[in-house]
């Protein structure tokens, strides 16, 4: 009787535990997805706002296209268990006959990470590339690139999964792949306009970092999803958390140092960049290194990141504005050998922990065989696409940008276009005046000013200077008189160009700092005064405390009152 009942618990606690895992499993499907979002953030923040509509669209339509293209040939390639040579899977129609038995869970979660390999691409490509081009591809991507080599790794029948190859969460499947899809597509593409001058690369900056740092935030937020949707029990989940914590983290301190050295200050885009590239290289072993092991795997990456960067834009002339190649390619394929060097599951031990070169030579001829493949196949892709629709917007596209020449959209952002009013309530039409009933205006001709000297002259003083001055400025302008002035937000440099600063390890060649010009006009108050005045003000001693400009003006009108002159300066009614 007892052990009846005992048999009874344990079978139900092995059911409540099966039922638990099946819920993380979907939860991890849905972190997975949000990654998108994160994507989207990283690509737009780090490219120029002309083209943030382009980006997320893209970012939304992978994911659709994706999912389309999955279900109709890209799941049963990667799931089949009949195989051909045990190299490409044969797909069947069970997705379509058989609803109640169909794995969907399955099918979702490698959905989600379809979607992840051809998202990648989208950034290295930024702000040249068509949309249609863009989408062919990566559907393509979804359809038969992805599922085949995520097949031999992920599906029991696969050559490399019977091998004993390991990439417990897409390293090589799914980082290298994407990688090397992106480093091909921005070759073939080629650069954007005004990336390259005399053979080296010139910064050009994304127009948020802001963006982009909420980017790189949701993305390791989803990657406890990427990396531990598929742990057996709590205890392997709880390590996947910990060394997909520890890895990005050591990498971007990594980074930040790195690039602290090398630039004279912390690159911010860089060590953005630098937790990305710890949590791909963690990606592949997070369930069997150690923290010691995670930790040195981050850290490597975060060095091999600003390399690859820096090697990418100025030795091989590949422009690619998110460092998507850097981040996915070079560190996919690091953090798949890793696993071969840091790994302590007896049965895949690693190099360093006296597993001898086996797992290693495993890990190497893996991830060859992938990046081979892939780097095959997209080159055909690519080939044709930019022989026959074009890969490439057109010039005239690429300068006005790809949110108003590819989306009609004038910008992604509100606060740059005419918003209608909206009025709430009861309303009134203003009463119009007739054109022939406004003031007259008698403007004096050139002789009349200079025969009156009862007409002072006027002068406008044009004060560009840094914003954090205004209050200051605008104080002691107030004390000597000045009530009226237009205050313009701009940006702007001197003929020093700012100090040198680095974006991306590229020295950026006109630095434009932000700045306010205040624009006065007078003729009460002496010009002499207004000019003492703001240099008293302003004056610190250093590059940048701004510039004054003086300048005639022939008159003045206040529409009101239709006084001119001296008189359409004053306050008085």
């Amino acid at each position: 009787m007892d052990n009846m009942i005992n048999t009874a618990v344990t079978q139900a606690v092995e059911q409540a535990n099966a039922f638990t895992i099946s819920i993380w499993f979907l939860i991890g499907a849905a972190l997975v997805f949000f990654m998108q979002c994160g994507f989207a953030m990283v690509e737009t923040g780090f490219t120029r706002a002309k083209n943030a509509g382009n980006i997320i669209m893209k970012n939304l339509m992978d994911f659709c296209i994706g999912t389309i293209m999955f279900i109709f040939l890209g799941f049963g390639l990667m799931m089949s268990e009949n195989y051909l040579f045990g190299l490409v899977g044969v797909p069947d129609l069970q997705i379509f006959t058989d609803f109640n038995n169909f794995p969907w869970s399955s099918f979702v979660f490698n959905l989600v990470f379809c979607a992840t390999a051809a998202t990648i691409v989208s950034g290295a490509m930024a702000e040249r590339t068509k949309f249609i081009s863009y989408c062919i591809y990566s559907g393509l991507i979804s359809l038969v690139v992805y599922p085949i080599e995520a097949g031999w790794v992920w599906n029991s029948q696969g050559w490399l999964a019977q091998l004993g190859f390991v990439d417990f969460a897409g390293s090589a499947c799914i980082h290298t792949v994407g990688g090397i899809s992106a480093l091909i597509g921005a070759a073939m593409v080629g650069p954007r306009i005004g990336k390259y001058k005399d053979g080296k690369p010139r910064a050009i900056p994304g127009h948020s970092l802001t963006l982009g740092a909420l980017g790189v935030f949701i993305l390791w937020f989803g990657w406890y999803g990427f990396n531990g949707a598929a742990a057996t029990d709590v205890t392997q989940l709880a390590q996947i958390f910990a060394t997909t914590t520890v890895a990005p983290a050591a990498a971007t301190c990594a980074t930040m140092i790195y690039t602290w050295i090398k630039n004279g200050k912390p690159d911010v885009s860089m060590s953005l960049n630098g937790s990305l590239a710890g949590l791909v290289a963690i990606t592949a072993g997070c369930h069997t290194v150690d923290i010691l092991g995670s930790l040195i795997i981050g850290i490597i990456a975060g060095i091999i990141v600003v390399i690859a960067v820096e090697v990418v834009d100025s030795k091989l002339k590949v422009d690619d504005p998110v460092g998507a190649i850097a981040v996915h390619m070079c560190n996919g394929i690091w953090g798949t050998l890793a696993v071969g060097l840091f790994s302590k599951d007896s049965d895949t031990l690693g190099l360093l922990y006296g597993g001898g070169f086996a797992q290693l030579g495993k890990q190497a001829l893996g991830i060859l065989s992938i990046s081979v493949y892939t780097a095959v196949l997209m080159t055909i892709i690519f080939f044709v696409l930019k022989k026959t629709i074009g890969l490439r917007a057109s010039r005239d596209e690429e300068v006005r940008g790809l949110d108003l020449t590819e989306h009609g959209l004038a910008s992604s952002y509100a606060d740059f276009m005419p918003v209608p009013q909206v009025l709430t309530g009861k309303t009134t039409t203003p009463e119009m005046v007739p054109p022939e009933k406004a003031v007259e205006v008698n403007l004096l001709t050139p002789a009349d000013k200079k025969a009156s000297p009862d007409h002072p002259k006027l002068t406008n003083i044009s004060i560009v200077t840094k914003q954090s001055k205004f209050t200051e400025l605008n104080t002691a302008l107030t004390g000597i008189g000045i009530t009226g002035m237009t205050v313009t937000q701009v940006l702007g440099c001197g003929m020093q160009k700012g100090n040198t600063e680095y974006y991306r390890g590229v020295a950026v060649e006109m630095n434009l700092l932000p700045k306010i010009r205040i624009d006065i006009v007078v003729s009460k108050v002496p010009v002499k005064t207004v000019v003492d005045t703001a240099v008293k003000a302003l004056y610190t001693g250093h590059i940048g405390d701004g510039k004054i400009f003086i300048y005639d003006v022939e008159d003045v009108v206040k529409i009101r009152t239709g006084e001119t002159g001296y008189d359409a300066l004053q306050d008085h009614d």
